[in-house]
Parts: C-alpha cells; sequence; structure tokens
C-alpha cells in the first residue's frame, strides 16, 4: 500500500481518503515528514500536503515542532494504535495466497524485548533480516517499567520475553524455558571453595528489576531455608548489571539465554545453589498478525534463532553443590518473574 503524488481519494464524492491512513500510520512511526516521505516514494512537499489533508481530516495538529523535531498530539497518540491495526488488516486482506516478495517487501516492525535478548541475538536477527528482506527495518524497544498493552494497541509487532500479557486475545508461542544463574566477576571470594546456599545468601547482591525491586524469587527461596540475603541495591537491566558487577564485589543474576554476555566482559557464572522456577521465554502477537505472511517470515526468523530449551543447555560449574535441585513448578505469578 503507497500512497499517491496525486493524493486522490480512493472513491468518488465526499467520503474520507482512506489512502491518508497509510500516511498517517508512517508520519506517527517516523514523527519526520521527510523520513515519511522517503518511505512513501514521495516528495517532501507532497507529503507535507498530505500531513496537512490529515490534520484538516482529523480537525487535529497531529504533529507540531519541538525545537527541531515533531512531536505527536495526544489525538494522534491516542488513535495510532487503530490506525496501525486499520493498516495492518488492510495489507493482510490484499496480500494474496499468503506469499510476500521479501525481496521487495518495505516495512518496519517493532521488536518488543528485554535488553539481554537484544544483545545476544540483535546482530543475528538483523543480519538475516537485511539479507533476506533488504527493505525491512527491526526496531527494538526495551522493556519498560510500566506494563502497557503494547501489542493490542499497536506500539508493538512482536514481543519476546516471559510474556505475562493480560489480553486474552493475544498469541503466545513458547519457545524455551530458561534457568536464573548467578554471575560475579572473575577472582570473586565466593567462587572459592564450595557454594552453599548460606555462603550465597551472606554475599552483597544487586538485583537486574525493571520495575526497580528489590526482591525476587531468591528470596523466596532463601526464606524456605531460613535465610536472607542483603540487596544493596537494583539497576534496570541485566546489561547494565553485568558492568556493576564487573568492578565490584556484588552477586547478580543472568538467565541462561544472557551468559555470552557475562562471558564476553569476563564474569564468571555458576548454578544458584536454591530450588529455582524456571522462566518460560516465548514470543506474543496480536491476532491480527495472523494471516500477514511478512510478519510469519518475522515469526520464524525469531523462532529459529532461539534455541529450543536453554534451561537444559548449561553446564553445571563443577565447584558449586552438585547436583542442581531440579526446578519446581513456578508458584510466583508472570509480574514476578519478570521483574
Amino acid at each position: 500500500m503507497r500512497v499517491t503524488q496525486s493524493g486522490t481519494r480512493a472513491g468518488t464524492g465526499s467520503g474520507p481518503d482512506l489512502n491518508l491512513l497509510v500516511a498517517l500510520d508512517v508520519l506517527l512511526e517516523e514523527s519526520s515528514v521527510s523520513r515519511a516521505a522517503a518511505r512513501l516514494h514521495l516528495s517532501e512537499p507532497a507529503m507535507s500536503r498530505t500531513l496537512g489533508r490529515i490534520r484538516k481530516t482529523l480537525g487535529d495538529p497531529v504533529l507540531v515542532r519541538a525545537g527541531r523535531t515533531m512531536v505527536p498530539t495526544p489525538h494522534a497518540l491516542a488513535v495510532q494504535g487503530e490506525v496501525r491495526a486499520v493498516v495492518e488488516r488492510a495489507r493482510a486482506l490484499f496480500l494474496t495466497g499468503g506469499q510476500v516478495d521479501l525481496s521487495t517487501l518495505a516495512r518496519t516492525f517493532t521488536v518488543l524485548a528485554n535488553d539481554a535478548f537484544t544483545a545476544v541475538y540483535g546482530a543475528t536477527l538483523l543480519t538475516r533480516v537485511t539479507r533476506e528482506a533488504p527493505g525491512v527495518r527491526l526496531r527494538f524497544l526495551g522493556e519498560s517499567h510500566v506494563d502497557v498493552p503494547a501489542l493490542r494497541e499497536g506500539v508493538a509487532d512482536l514481543e519476546l520475553g516471559v510474556v505475562d500479557t493480560r489480553s486474552p486475545e493475544v498469541r503466545v508461542e513458547h519457545l524455551a524455558d530458561e534457568r536464573m544463574l548467578a554471575v560475579v566477576r572473575r577472582g570473586h571470594p565466593l567462587l572459592r571453595g564450595r557454594i552453599t546456599a548460606r555462603r550465597f545468601a551472606a554475599a552483597e547482591h544487586l538485583i537486574a528489576s525493571r520495575r526497580g525491586r528489590l526482591q525476587g524469587p531468591v528470596d523466596t527461596a532463601l526464606a524456605e531455608q531460613g535465610l536472607s540475603r542483603r540487596v544493596v541495591g537494583s539497576v534496570g537491566t541485566f546489561p547494565t548489571s553485568l558492568f556493576v558487577l564487573r568492578e565490584s564485589d556484588l552477586v547478580g543474576l543472568v538467565t541462561t539465554q544472557a551468559v555470552p554476555l557475562a562471558a564476553a566482559l569476563d564474569l564468571e557464572t555458576f548454578e544458584i545453589p536454591l530450588d529455582l522456577p524456571t522462566l518460560p521465554f516465548g514470543m506474543a502477537w496480536h491476532p491480527r498478525h495472523d494471516a500477514d505472511p511478512a510478519h510469519a517470515w518475522l515469526r520464524t526468523c525469531t523462532r529459529e534463532l532461539v534455541p529450543g530449551d536453554a534451561a537444559t543447555d548449561m553446564p553445571t560449574d563443577a565447584s558449586t553443590e552438585a547436583p542442581a535441585p531440579a526446578p519446581r513448578s513456578v508458584r510466583e505469578g508472570p509480574a514476578e518473574r519478570r521483574r
């Protein structure tokens, strides 16, 4: 779907120009007339005229100047998800036979994912997408400290992580089960000798929590053994925590997925001597994308990227208690697991 230079109406008479929806979708995504013009293969004057018609139709400025950039109005933000949904359904309607020509596909997909996933798999995913569909761009968004219906509202096209959406219509596909591992700097005192639950609890700890929490499932497991730990602080993401751990004697946590990040910073990981729940890693999308072959291709790229079972692929450090306890069924709610 593309906007024409003339901007003529889709039909005759005084009905709404449905072609403007495509332009509005791109304008809100880019927040730039020039970038929107380039994506829609229009001249900037033509894109400016299209924005003018959108403003007149909606009775709202849509995009306004804020210094050297443009920002959407509250009304534009309120309708952005609905506009995206209509455009995506229209794309699916005009696609035939569930086929898509990746060599000519021009699309921007927004992927909501935790920073550890993006840091570990982002380069591989971008390389494949660029090779197979040069006109496709991926925009990664980090997880927010507040929960919003990003898939329902069209803010994101795909979500990756421990999905705890409360939207019943959202499709969720399980990709792997992960475990939590402890991580410390090389030469950390805790690595000298057998790591027991008591020694683990006696250390000072750092939590990675997008919501700024200072406790989690580890504290629950320690309490069951009559133990507690001292958490000295929290940071927003796992990658950030690794840089703090590298320069301190704090003990942190990583998922099995993020072990390559720790290794790249010369950090050491080891089994936590506690009975902890596994973390179900998956991807989620809104059902409006079910019949979209381009979105299905992106899901395939992602599915083939993630190892089948991250919870069982990691070797056990011989210096820790062995064997590690088998994971129990998850007792904490999804929001607690995502932290």
